[in-house]
Parts: structure tokens; sequence; C-alpha cells
């Protein structure tokens, strides 16, 4: 993912990559089509002190995040956040370190704007269903489950109706079978699958009918569009954001 945000922002006019930083390996090995001779390199946030950085992007694990994040708010970096497995005490930690300024910070779940986008129309639809279920589906190498875009489908749509119909199930044959209970009861499945990247849909369903909403996301740069946005807009949105929604004027 590193890689492909590297390439990503050396791409685009209007930005300029000046450091990477790789908690595993300080000669971090860019894209081909990067000039590595312009880029800070280094295993340690510091890195970023001397490059002239203004924005940090972090596609990395929850702990080493929580210490980045932390470092960019003490150093007036603005952070762009797509690390899953944060809590809701990692963002209200967030928003005390980021409250004050100079730097902001945007936290989002998927960058992909198609799944903001289907997260939104599940939001909708939500009041007009009995009952709804989310299913998640990720590459064999991610290691939390279920996924944080998953989980926030469910904040969403736990809000947006609060009238679910109870679930009929009393006994079930494997133990966990119909899935975790996420916010406001509703249950997410997750799978991990060799040869997917991250795949979503929400089934929703009432008397006579039944609505499947889905996004598919076939490779990293199906996630690049909401990164550079994030990139650009983070300055002009003080505190902590959370999600691609209010970039998007969902």
């Amino acid at each position: 993912m590193g890689s492909e945000v590297c390439r990503a922002v050396a791409g685009d006019p209007a930005l300029e990559l000046v450091a990477a930083v790789d908690g595993r390996v300080a000669d971090i090995e860019l894209p081909a089509d990067v000039a590595a001779d312009a880029v800070a390199r280094g295993a340690d946030p510091s890195t970023m002190a001397t490059a002239g950085v203004e924005v940090a992007v972090d596609f990395t694990v929850a702990d080493a995040a929580r210490r980045n994040a932390l470092w960019c708010a003490a150093n007036g970096v603005h952070a762009v956040i797509g690390t899953s497995g944060l809590g809701d005490g990692d963002l209200d930690e967030l928003r005390s370190a980021f409250g004050a300024g100079p730097a902001h910070c945007v936290v989002a779940p998927n960058f992909a704007i198609g799944a903001v986008l289907l997260i939104r129309l599940a939001e909708l639809a939500a009041p007009w269903f009995d009952t709804v279920e989310v299913i998640e589906m990720h590459h064999d190498g991610k290691a939390d489950a279920p996924s944080g875009t998953a989980i926030a489908t469910a904040q969403r749509l736990a809000a947006a109706s609060s009238s679910w119909a109870a679930d009929p199930t009393t006994r079930e044959n494997l133990s966990g079978s119909r899935g975790a209970v996420g916010p406001g009861g509703i249950r997410i499945h997750a799978v991990r699958m060799r040869g997917a990247v991250a795949h979503q849909e929400v089934l929703l369903g009432t008397a006579g009918q039944t609505l499947s909403l889905r996004h598919d996301s076939y490779e990293r740069s199906s996630f690049m569009p909401g990164v550079l946005l994030a990139i650009k807009a983070v300055a002009a949105h003080p505190g902590v954001t959370v999600g691609l929604d209010t970039l998007l004027g969902l």
C-alpha cells in the first residue's frame, strides 16, 4: 500500500513526494517511476522532520499509527490515516492531540470512493427495511476482522434505523455461524480469501423483497483517488475528520 501511495503522490502534479518511512526498513525501495534521490527515507517518523513534509499518509498497523499520529500532531504535520484497527478510544486521543492545531487529521476506514457511496446508500435505504446483514471479504494477509469499513457500515446503519427485526436463530449448529454481532445488533460476516482485495456487500430485506448493495476493490489503485482527495483537503478541515463523507460533500 505504501508503494501505491508513493506512486500516486509522485504522479499528481499538485503534490510532491518528499519522504517515505517504514518502521521495518530504513532503505525503502520506491517504485521505479519515483525519483529516489529526491525522497528522504528512513525507519522512524523523525525522517520527516527535515524533509519539509506537510501531510503524512499512514497505512501501517494500529500500534505504529498511534505513535506516528502523535508525532505528526506534535510536529505540525497533517495526518491522513487509513490504518485499520483504530477504535473509539484512539479517535478520542487523536481529537485531543489535533484539537489545538495547527495540524489536522483525516481518518478513513476506506478510501475507495465507491465504498463510501455504498455506506451512504445503505444508510438511506435502512429505514425502509426490516433486516440487514453485512458481509465483507478481504485478502488473506489482513490480520484483523471484521474490517473497519464493515464496523463503520454497521454503525451508520444502526444510527439510521433502530427498528431491526429480531434474529430468529435459537440454535447455532456451529458456533459463530451467524457472524459477529455489531452495532445495533447487526450481524457482520468476515471472509479472508486468497486472491481477494477488498469487497463488501450490504443485504437488506423486508416483506417480499431484498436489496443488495455491493462494492468491489480489485486492486489497491482503487483507494488512491480518495487518498489524494484527503491529502489535498486535510489542511482545510480542523481537528479530526472521520471518513471521506465530509470531503465528498455527502
